[in-house]
């Protein structure tokens, strides 16, 4: 994707945090941006703040949203070229003194798993089916790679989207679709909530990572998951992962977005 065309982007999680972030470079810059969120007051403010930017108040964790979301956007934007799945939520309770009911654990599992993997595969045959280079972002965590006891759940569905997001690659490589991980370390966001607010500086992190954001780097990392022994740890799981993935065949996408079979 070079930097001369404008895309049409949606960003999940748009109204806060990372997702405010990268939605605010991605206007600057000339882009079309629609951001979703929860709270409609919330997305309204930052209407008001970013004048042109496109809002749509859906619950990424719930699958009829999921649904009615990527029915709004294949009208509202036939050329879709960007989606950053950056919604998300952190539950801070260990395993053992977690005593909420379990609606609460899954709709985090719902809003960090289902969430994405659901509005990938609503939304790829719309990307694939214009041809033009487009880029899909799932956003995990440095806690994908290291398991956090303050935050088991989340960290455990952000190591299966990672691994989602691996095979995700391997079946679209054939196409215009690339798909990069973004891999924050810890963000100033409120995430987690109030008082629980700390790391790296939000607009640094953006103004780093933004310009990675083209597809061109299957990982986009900052500081701690930029690092050479993280990036090592990468480039290992890659090697391994590249001579697994043909052990048994699987169909693939193919450019125009029909589906390669197997025996072909």
């Amino acid at each position: 994707m070079t930097t001369a065309t404008a895309y049409s982007v949606l960003v999940t999680g748009g109204s806060s945090g990372i997702g405010l972030g990268l939605a605010a470079r991605y206007l600057q810059a000339g882009h079309r941006v629609m951001i979703t969120g929860r709270d409609p007051g919330r997305l309204a403010s930052v209407a008001g703040q970013l004048p042109g930017i496109e809002t749509f108040a859906n619950d990424i964790g719930s699958p009829q949203d999921r649904q009615r979301l990527a029915d709004h956007v294949t009208h509202a934007m036939p050329e879709l070229d960007v989606v950053i799945n950056n919604a998300g939520i952190q539950r801070r309770v260990g395993i053992a003194e977690d005593r909420a009911p379990w609606a609460e654990a899954q709709n985090e599992i719902d809003i960090l798993l289902a969430g994405p993997v659901h509005l990938g595969r609503l939304l790829l045959p719309h990307m694939l089916r214009h041809g033009r280079p487009s880029v899909l972002v799932n956003v995990t965590s440095g806690g994908a790679y290291i398991p956090q006891p303050f935050a088991p759940l989340y960290s455990a569905a952000k190591a299966a989207l990672h691994s989602y997001t691996m095979n995700l690659r391997h079946v679209l490589r054939a196409t215009p679709c690339r798909v990069v991980e973004l891999i924050p370390p810890a963000v100033a966001t409120a995430l987690a909530g109030p008082g629980h607010t700390h790391g790296a500086d939000p607009e640094e992190f953006c103004d780093t990572v933004f310009p990675l954001l083209d597809g061109k780097l299957p990982e986009v990392g900052f500081g701690p998951t930029a690092q050479p022994a993280f990036t090592d740890r990468l480039a290992a799981e890659h090697r391994t992962f590249d001579a697994a993935s043909t052990r048994f065949a699987v169909p693939l996408y193919r450019p125009d977005g029909t589906v390669e079979p197997v025996n072909s």
